[in-house]
């Protein structure tokens, strides 16, 4: 049916779950509160008296739930596709349907589907908020119509790409690395060329046109605001050009996916394996056993040729190969190991090549809106409270913590899946060292991501377009946030054994709290100026935040400190938006350095006080 019998399963098995009705359940309620949010905003802090405000509440809130819902959808769409894959590799459970009689097609395709099944529905769930959202006035069905062509296009690219991703790496952090360094690549390049970094009219093209031609937030920026044309999807509208463009990156990307899936699995890595299992099955060797038994006769033949089975051994191999040379573990293995081995693979080094490219791209970025900041700089949406030198800077930021939290729960699920989870809960390795390890490795292995975002903070320092003080709260409060994505990723590997909900409970909480902060700001910026007193139409949207915090972080291993991290989070972010928006910046480095650090402490001390009943070691085999 459809897809292939994969997609068919999924769709019969879905609605079984509660999990999809939830999810949609909760991201509908979410859209309208939201808008009641943005309401109350409103009419608190201004006089509406007629139609044509009611029409300009409509329009803006219509332009900022579009990129916020296209955001959501993008995230979750290449985070669900490739997790998906990367478990099925890491479970073993792939190589299985390589054996059955799926076609390359039912196979990648009916994969990405199914990934994909609860987002469309969650976008279908939220489509009547956004209809009722028409009765304000200022929309018009057509724009509605554009939003969802655009989002649901993009959801599919974005899918794709995940999806073809899995299926080429081997390690489930390359994959969600590597995702995330396109994605990030694809919508900063396009909005560079908008900017007029290539010319106003680059291969003879006017720059604004091509960059919605490709980039998604600009179509979907495009596809909110009214359109005069005669018809909606007339030829002239570059929304129905970027309809193509994403189409065509859909097909090509399940077109490579579909033709290469059977040569890039099992990888190179699991083909080795098995080879080398079937050479070493027994230290005879099949070829000289059958010659052995032939000449039962012959001692001394015998011994010599045992002797030279035993030398072609690999243990006897590696114990050659190590005489004099062999490395000393440290006293803690599990940090030995994630430094000084490739425990993520050797590919990792192209995660560190793609990411220092995008590091210089945004260091000449930065350089060029110096050189033209005057021309950029805007009174309206974020460019009135983001300054035009730093935004080149923000998505750099919100990256390296996204991959640093990624390696830290991919660190821990990934032993779960190999089951050598299994064999560290059995030696006498203590809760300290694990987490130490494990803690330390990740920095280690991500130390560009910790560093580079550093240096970038000291070149604009340098250039004068950031204070001394200043300076000193942003490289802070870096800090603070790379510890505590870093625990958080390590919280959830421990707290959830199904890999795909430890990943996307990892990295969802990461993405809800940059865009919570993000949708905060517009939402102030957009319908008041008084940020002081808006605490009052934010309080349910701070306190469902909380709730949200509280179960991601705590169903599984409730604490009091936790449950007092939950609430105190979303608080405490409120205050540093406004401060923000107040140029308070001492107040927003001391509040999130304080409320982070103690939310990563909040999770850290249950992590070392319930480690055996978190990871499911008895205190026996401990002792």
């Amino acid at each position: 049916m459809l897809v292939g019998p994969v997609f068919t399963r999924e769709l019969a098995t879905a609605p079984r779950r509660p999990r999809l009705f939830l999810h949609r359940a909760i991201y509908a309620a979410a859209l309208f509160l939201l808008m009641c949010t943005a309401w109350l905003v409103l009419a608190g802090t201004q006089v509406i008296r007629g139609v044509g405000d009611m029409a300009r509440f409509g329009t803006i809130f219509f332009q900022v739930i579009a990129p916020l819902q296209l955001a959501l959808a993008v995230f979750f769409a290449a985070l669900v596709s490739a997790s998906a894959v990367a478990q099925e590799k890491d479970r073993k459970t792939l190589i299985l349907l390589l054996m059955t009689r799926l076609t390359n097609s039912e196979l990648v395709l009916g994969r990405l589907m199914a990934s994909l099944l609860n987002i469309i529905v969650m976008l279908a769930a939220g489509l009547p908020v956004f209809m009722f959202a028409l009765l304000f006035g200022g929309i018009s069905f057509g724009q509605v119509a554009r939003v969802f062509a655009v989002t649901l296009a993009t959801t599919l690219a974005a899918g794709s790409l995940g999806s073809m991703l899995a299926l080429w790496r081997e390690k489930t952090f390359q994959t969600l690395a590597l995702t995330a360094l396109i994605l990030v690549f694809w919508i900063g390049a396009w909005e560079a060329v908008g900017a007029g970094a290539l010319g106003a009219r680059p291969a003879g093209v006017d720059r604004q046109s091509l960059s919605v031609w490709f980039s998604p937030l600009r179509a979907v920026l495009t596809a909110a605001r009214p359109n005069y044309a005669a018809s909606v999807w007339s030829r002239d509208d570059p929304i129905n050009v970027y309809l193509l463009v994403s189409a065509g990156i859909t097909l090509v990307l399940n077109a490579v996916a579909i033709v290469r899936v059977r040569v890039w699995n099992p990888s190179r890595e699991v083909r080795q394996m098995s080879e080398a299992d079937a050479a070493h099955e027994s230290i005879w060797g099949p070829a000289v056993a059958e010659e052995i038994q032939g000449t039962e006769s012959h001692a001394a033949a015998r011994a010599e040729r045992a002797e030279k089975a035993r030398a072609g051994h690999v243990d006897a191999q590696l114990r050659g190969r190590t005489a004099g040379t062999s490395r000393e573990v440290w006293d803690n293995p599990v940090l030995w190991r994630e430094v000084r081995t490739w425990a993520y693979g050797r590919k990792v080094l192209v995660i560190r090549l793609a990411y220092g490219l995008l590091f210089a791209l945004a260091l000449v970025a930065s350089y060029w809106v110096m050189q033209n900041e005057a021309a950029l700089q805007t009174t309206t949406g974020l460019g009135s409270v983001v300054h035009a030198s730093a935004r080149p800077l923000v998505p750099f930021f919100v990256l390296s913590l996204v991959i640093i939290n990624a390696l830290a729960v991919t660190s821990v699920t990934n032993e779960r899946d190999g089951r050598s989870l299994d064999l560290l809960l059995v030696t006498d390795l203590s809760p300290r060292e694990f987490l130490v390890g494990k803690m330390g490795g990740v920095f280690w292995n991500t130390r560009e991501m910790v560093l580079l975002p550093l240096a970038l903070c000291l070149y604009v320092w340098w250039n004068g377009r950031l204070a001394t003080e200043n300076l000193c709260y942003v490289v802070g409060g870096l800090l603070v946030m790379n510890l505590f994505v870093a625990t958080l990723g390590i919280h959830c590997g421990m707290a959830y054994a199904n890999s795909r909900t430890a990943i996307g409970v990892s990295l969802g909480t990461v993405f809800f709290l940059f865009l919570g902060v993000l949708t905060c700001i517009l939402m102030m910026i957009s319908f008041s100026g008084s940020f002081q007193i808006q605490l009052a139409p934010f309080l349910a949207f701070i306190l469902g935040g909380g709730i949200g915090l509280f179960v991601s972080l705590g169903a599984r291993n409730p604490s009091a400190a936790i449950g007092t991290a939950s609430l105190l989070l979303p608080f405490a972010t409120f205050y540093a938006i406004v401060s923000f928006m107040m140029d308070q910046t001492l107040g927003v480095f001391l509040v999130t350095a304080l409320t982070y650090g103690f939310t990563t402490a909040a999770m850290l001390v249950p992590a070392l006080s319930e480690f055996d009943f978190a990871m499911g070691r008895s205190s026996t085999q401990e002792e």
